[in-house]
């Protein structure tokens, strides 16, 4: 296992880690029913049966079948509860990389996709990621949960089961700890939150893309990626654990249909998503939480590395009406369906 790594004068973060990754073997899924021998045991499976969900686990030598989804450790962690307590300082601080890294495939099917998975089963995954969270903010050293997922192999990914990762730190990542900042500042000098802001302004947009009876999924004023999207409770809500059976069901139907007008407006797109997620322990620096979608289209230029500066040939707007028009006919379809 690697250790985390700070930049010489900025609140930049690496790690470093020592595993090597092998592309996995076509015929020989890691993630495919059959091969649960291969991962790690599952802490939860769920397995339907008489109409209801079971949640089972793993036994050392006893693997449940006829899951619809599987959660257990990463066999290639980036962080790790067995790591040396050893603190490096500046110019070459470093720190332990502590932490769990559990996975969560989200369907037995590698064809599946996040585009294409039904709602229901959205349903359950966004269950089972509020579940393993709650129980990952008990645990000993964990201050931030992180739940991102890759999808294509511009994103760096080759499975091709639709998985997420769930990664936690001993200190809240920077990019939230500066957006939480933010948060706290504004709130402070205006008296209004600023994504409740941001919602109000986006609802009678150009760059709104769709709206549920509790979520908006808008494109950002100023993203980072062409066609990048957010999806965010309209009310203001500081904490994704809390949120209730009625929430989540809606949170799944405005990701399938999002993701999915986007996978029918962007041939073979690649693209990354990420949940930012306010810090679950005592912190008084929260942020309305909302999940932001990367899609990866072109390469990053010298500016983008170097500087921070984002050059983006594809406005929000015309982003949001083309993702807006394909992500409509999805909602349509999917609630005739259902």
């Amino acid at each position: 296992m690697g250790d985390i790594r700070k930049d010489y004068v900025s609140e930049r973060f690496t790690i470093i880690s020592n595993k090597t990754d092998k592309s996995p073997n076509p015929e020989k899924l890691p993630f495919a029913p059959g091969n649960e021998s291969m991962t790690n045991p599952a802490v939860l499976s769920l397995v339907a049966k008489d109409g209801m969900l079971q949640r089972l686990q793993d036994n050392e030598y006893d693997y449940v079948k006829g899951w619809s989804i599987r959660v257990f450790e990463s066999k290639n962690p980036i962080v790790s509860p067995d790591v040396q307590n050893i603190f490096g300082e500046r110019p070459h601080y470093s720190e332990p990389a502590y932490g769990y890294h559990y996975i969560v495939v989200a369907s037995p099917s590698e064809k599946d996709t996040f585009a294409s998975i039904d709602t229901e089963q959205w349903s359950n995954v966004l269950v089972v990621i509020q579940d393993r969270l709650r129980w990952l903010y008990t645990q000993r050293g964990v201050t931030y949960v992180s739940i991102y997922a890759d999808h294509g192999e511009l994103s760096g990914n080759k499975n091709p089961h639709p998985y997420l990762n769930i990664v936690t730190f001993s200190t809240i990542p920077p990019a939230i700890e500066e957006e939480a900042e933010s948060f706290h500042r504004i709130l402070n000098e205006k008296g209004v939150c600023p994504m409740c802001h941001t919602i109000t302004e986006e609802n009678v947009m150009a760059r709104q893309i769709l709206k549920t009876e509790g979520f908006i999924a808008f494109c950002p004023w100023s993203p980072s990626y062409p066609y990048e999207f957010w999806i965010t409770p309209k009310k203001h809500i500081t904490s994704f654990a809390k949120i209730t059976q009625k929430e989540i069901n809606d949170l799944a139907l405005i990701l399938r249909a999002t993701l999915g007008g986007m996978a029918k407006s962007i041939k073979n797109v690649s693209y990354s998503m990420a949940f930012h997620l306010s810090p679950e322990k005592k912190n008084s620096r929260q942020i309305h939480w909302h999940v932001e979608i990367y899609p990866i289209t072109k390469p990053w230029s010298g500016m983008e590395r170097g500087y921070g500066i984002f050059l983006n040939d594809v406005s929000p707007e015309q982003a949001a009406e083309k993702l807006g028009a394909a992500a409509r006919k999805e909602l349509a379809n999917l609630v005739g369906i259902e």
